[in-house]
C-alpha cells in the first residue's frame, strides 16, 4: 500500500509530464466549394486574410490557403491573386503559411505550383497521386447557383481525373525544393502513400515527412474509422519515425476524423476548404469557428495546441523570416 504522503505526491508527478503538442492545420477557402453554398466561404483577399488571421488567434499554426477570383469566387492561381492576403497575414501574424500546389483539379501542374514558387513559403501542399475526383454529389444539394461556373465545374467531374502523375510530382519537387519549403503531403489512398515512399528513397523529400491522409472525398479512402486506422498502420510501416501525421476529414466527417487523430498521436485540419459545416444543418460562421470546435475536442482528451513556433520545430521548418513576401 502506498503511504498517504506518496498518494498525494502521485498527481503532481503526473502533472509534470509535459502534453504532447497537437499542430491545427485550416485550409480557409479551397477550390472545392463555390460561393453560392455559403455565405461565410471567404472569397475576396481581404476575406481571406481576415480569415486567416480568425483562424490563427483561434489556435491554427498552419493556414492553407488558395486564391479566388475576387467578381466572382472562381480559383485563381496566378500568384499575383495570393500577394494581397499574403502581405496582410506575414504583417499581422506569425502563424505558419501553407500554399496550395492542388489548385483546382481542371488546372495544370504548371500553373498550380506557380503561386509556391514565386512566394517561397514554409510550407507547400502536394497531392501524391491521380485520383478521380467526384464533386458531382454537391448537386443534389444545391440547386440554385449565383455563378454559371459554379454547377458546371461540379457536373465536370463526373468525367474528372485530377493528375498528378509521377512526372509531375517529380516537377513539382524540383522546382520547390530551392525554396526550403516543406511539403503538406496530400494522401487520398493507401497507393499515395506508396509514391510519397518512392520519392523518399529516391532522395526528392526529406524527414520529417508532415503526410496529411485525406478520407471522404469522392474518388478517394472513406471515412470509416477503420480506414483512418489502415492509413496510419500503413504510414507507420513505410516511414516509421520519419514522418508527423495528420488528418483531415472532409464534409461531416471533419470533426470526427479529427478526434480518431488527436487520440491517437496525430494532428488536424480543419477549414471552409474541407467542411463548409460546423453541426448538422448548420454552417460554420467562420474558420474560427471550427478551429474553435477542435481545439475543445483536442483540449477535452488533456492535450495541448501547439503555437506557430511549435509548429516549425516540430516539422523542422525555414522559419517565416525565409519566405518571398
Amino acid at each position: 500500500m502506498p503511504s498517504p504522503a506518496s498518494a498525494e505526491r502521485a498527481p503532481q508527478e503526473e502533472n509534470t509530464v509535459p502534453a504532447r503538442k497537437v499542430i491545427i492545420s485550416c485550409a480557409i477557402t479551397g477550390s472545392i466549394h463555390t460561393p453560392s453554398m455559403s455565405p461565410h466561404l471567404p472569397v475576396t483577399a481581404a476575406e481571406i486574410a481576415e480569415s486567416a488571421l480568425g483562424a490563427a488567434e483561434a489556435g491554427a499554426a498552419i493556414v492553407h490557403l488558395h486564391a479566388r477570383n475576387p467578381i466572382d469566387g472562381r480559383p485563381d492561381q496566378s500568384p499575383e491573386a495570393f500577394e494581397p492576403f499574403l502581405r496582410v497575414i506575414k504583417q499581422r501574424s506569425d502563424v505558419v503559411v501553407n500554399l496550395t500546389t492542388g489548385g483546382s483539379p481542371y488546372m495544370t501542374v504548371e500553373e498550380r505550383i506557380k503561386p509556391a514558387a514565386v512566394w517561397k513559403p514554409e510550407v507547400a501542399s502536394l497531392n501524391m497521386g491521380s485520383m478521380n475526383f467526384g464533386l458531382f454529389p454537391m448537386l443534389k444539394r444545391y440547386k440554385q447557383f449565383k455563378h454559371d461556373w459554379e454547377p458546371a465545374m461540379l457536373e465536370g467531374s463526373h468525367d474528372l481525373v485530377f493528375r498528378n502523375s509521377f512526372k509531375d510530382i517529380r516537377y513539382a519537387l524540383e522546382t520547390l525544393n530551392s525554396t526550403g519549403a516543406r511539403y503538406e503531403f496530400e494522401c487520398y489512398d493507401t497507393s499515395h502513400l506508396y509514391n510519397l515512399h518512392y520519392f523518399w528513397t529516391e532522395g526528392l523529400v526529406k524527414a520529417p515527412l508532415f503526410i496529411q491522409t485525406v478520407f471522404g472525398l469522392l474518388g478517394g479512402i472513406g471515412a470509416h474509422q477503420e480506414d483512418v486506422m489502415h492509413m496510419k498502420r500503413t504510414a507507420d510501416r513505410l516511414f516509421g519515425g520519419n514522418y508527423r501525421w495528420s488528418v483531415l476529414g472532409a464534409g461531416r466527417a471533419q470533426m470526427p476524423v479529427a478526434a480518431i487523430a488527436a487520440a491517437i498521436g496525430g494532428n488536424v485540419r480543419v477549414g471552409l476548404e474541407d467542411s463548409l459545416w460546423i453541426g448538422a444543418g448548420q454552417l460554420a460562421a467562420s474558420n474560427a469557428d471550427q478551429v474553435t470546435q477542435v481545439r475543445k475536442i483536442i483540449e477535452g482528451l488533456g492535450l495541448d495546441v501547439a503555437t506557430a513556433d511549435e509548429a516549425r520545430e516540430i516539422l523542422e521548418l525555414k522559419g517565416g523570416d525565409k519566405v518571398a513576401f
